[in-house]
């Protein structure tokens, strides 16, 4: 260990590691600023709790099964790996170097397990607000061992373990072929992005979507989430050649370049198709920049990594637009931006990839620009289609199965109500009295993110001689999309604010015309009389 390669190699990638595992608190602002308050605590827990569930499992199985010599395989092609002695590393030393390069197994195995933990993390954003935490805990368990190790062992895995002359030639069946990853195109972002269609298109819709807007509660912490996202970002891209230098500087570049270009490009698309850029635009686009780049990183020079960049913020734009249309709620566009962009960067690494001789062995394959055939596009297609339709359908699976045992999604109470009561016992943001029920009809209604008990033209109505459960659950069943809701339902859904219990927070409006809107409606539900005052 005292060659200064080593040591060089070894500082670069602690460095590395470090910056992964700090996307993981960055991804948890970015996805919980783009939820409503009620949910921004769950929704954290969601990308957090990927740290210890699929921590643990890492160190002691997933990286033998991802990283392992070949255990199954056909022919010279292998599927999924597994050494015994890469168990909790019970059979190596410290100083053990991974063959092929100058950095410790262990450093190796911390590297890549900071990419296992995000990826499953990321699926999260797409079934936000709505689903339990026990059946996501152990869907983590499940993915990473049935999707997420067979595709990193197929794009990744070297012959390590081979003996004399080891770490030089990939094992994997799509590595053996020659398609390019440099940093997760495909294991991470076209896994985790076709993962969640496959939920999306499974589970049920948020109550209220589309037909009522979801607000976010905090575009503040979206914005600080994607500065940290792109910060380590630079150990996820630049640290996936396992080496300091001209490697590891050309990954850098091609990462800034691509998350600004396509910062812009959303940006200036968002400006002109509705007339203002949003913070939420601006953090989306150079999100969806750094995964259309995370293949190509390596293997591109920087205005290829440019352009990847300006194409990924436009075919995303469009893509997160499209929602209303195609009508699946992908809570916080992971499809849209980690499924497409990860599939339109994988293809374009085709394009615009070289073979770089400055490293021993060479790195890379010539592309459509460096040598005017479609051969490597084709296989980065091929690549591409296969990730996507083999993490679709393996997740599909285990969604359904979940859901059929223990039950996937929240209760309609529950989600009313908002996940951090329900499912954690505590709050994000207590910011006191009351918490948030269902979105406004009038998605140009003002809204507080706050709301006080009193003042400013609000007051209380409460319903007395019911059962407050009874309550929540007549009024989530009147939140449900309906052809055409109650007269009295929406004389007063625009105006309600907050709701605790059997008291309903209003803002604006005729005191005397909600309250007997509130006491007709609830009487004609409940088949009961009942007692309605207002409280100033």
């Amino acid at each position: 260990m005292e060659d200064p390669k080593i040591k060089g190699d070894s500082a670069w990638m602690l460095i590395s590691t470090a910056l992964v595992l700090l996307m993981v608190p960055g991804l948890a602002l970015f996805y919980g600023g783009m939820v409503r308050r009620k949910n921004v605590l769950a929704t954290m827990m969601q990308s957090m709790v990927a740290l210890a569930v699929v921590g643990v499992y890492w160190v002691g199985i997933g990286y033998s099964l991802a990283f392992g010599a070949p255990f199954l395989k056909i022919g010279e092609m292998s599927f999924l790996g597994f050494s015994k002695d890469l168990i909790f590393l019970a059979g190596k030393e410290p100083f053990d170097l991974l063959p092929g390069t100058n950095i410790p197994i262990y450093l190796h195995m911390l590297y890549q397990g900071m990419f296992a933990i995000i990826t499953p993390a990321l699926i999260s954003g797409a079934v936000a607000e709505r689903i339990r935490f026990k059946p996501y805990c152990v869907f983590l368990i499940l993915w990473i061992t049935v999707v997420y190790c067979p595709l990193a062992h197929c794009v990744w895995a070297m012959d390590w373990w081979s003996g004399l002359g080891a770490g030089t030639n990939p094992v994997g069946f799509l590595g053996k072929m020659d398609a390019l990853d440099f940093a997760g195109g495909t294991v991470v972002h076209i896994a985790a992005g076709f993962s969640s269609l496959a939920a999306i298109l499974l589970l049920r819709k948020r109550i209220g979507y589309p037909e009522h807007a979801m607000h976010p509660n905090s575009m503040v912490l979206t914005l600080t989430g994607a500065g940290i996202l792109w910060f380590g970002w630079f150990g996820f891209n630049g640290g996936s050649g396992l080496t300091s230098g001209p490697l590891a500087v050309t990954a850098f570049a091609a990462t800034q370049c691509a998350a600004a270009a396509a910062a812009l490009s959303w940006m200036l698309a968002e400006w002109w198709h509705r007339g203002k850029p949003t913070a939420l635009g601006l953090a989306s686009g150079l999100v969806a920049g750094l995964v259309a780049v995370t293949p190509a990183s390596g293997f591109v020079y920087p205005w290829g990594g440019f352009v990847i960049g300006l194409v990924a913020g436009v075919v995303c734009y469009v893509s997160v637009s499209m929602k209303p249309f195609f009508k699946y709620d992908d809570s916080l566009d992971a499809f849209g931006v980690h499924g497409v962009g990860g599939f339109l960067g994988a293809v374009l690494t085709g394009v615009f990839c070289n073979e770089w001789n400055f490293v021993n062995p060479a790195v890379g394959k010539p592309g459509l620009l460096a040598s005017g055939e479609f051969k490597q596009v084709g296989i980065q297609l091929f690549a591409a289609a296969l990730s996507a339709v083999f993490a679709f359908a393996l997740s599909f699976g285990l969604v359904k199965v979940i859901d059929l045992a223990i039950g996937f999604m929240a209760e309609d109470e529950e989600e009313i109500e908002g996940l951090d009561r329900m499912e954690h016992g505590e709050t994000g943001f207590d910011f006191g009295y009351g918490y948030e029920v269902a979105p406004l009809i009038d998605p140009a209604a003002p809204r507080a993110a706050i709301v006080p008990p009193a003042g400013m033209g609000r007051f209380r109505i409460i319903v007395e001689g019911a059962n407050n459960g009874d309550l929540i659950h007549a009024w989530s069943e009147m939140c449900k999309p309906t052809p055409e809701p109650e007269p009295e339902f929406k004389i007063i859904y625009p105006f309600v604010t907050t709701v605790q219990g059997n008291r309903f927070q209003f803002r604006g409006g005729d005191q005397d015309r909600m309250k007997a809107a509130v006491q007709k409606l609830f009487e004609k539900r409940l088949k009961r009389p009942l007692r309605v005052k207002i409280e100033a």
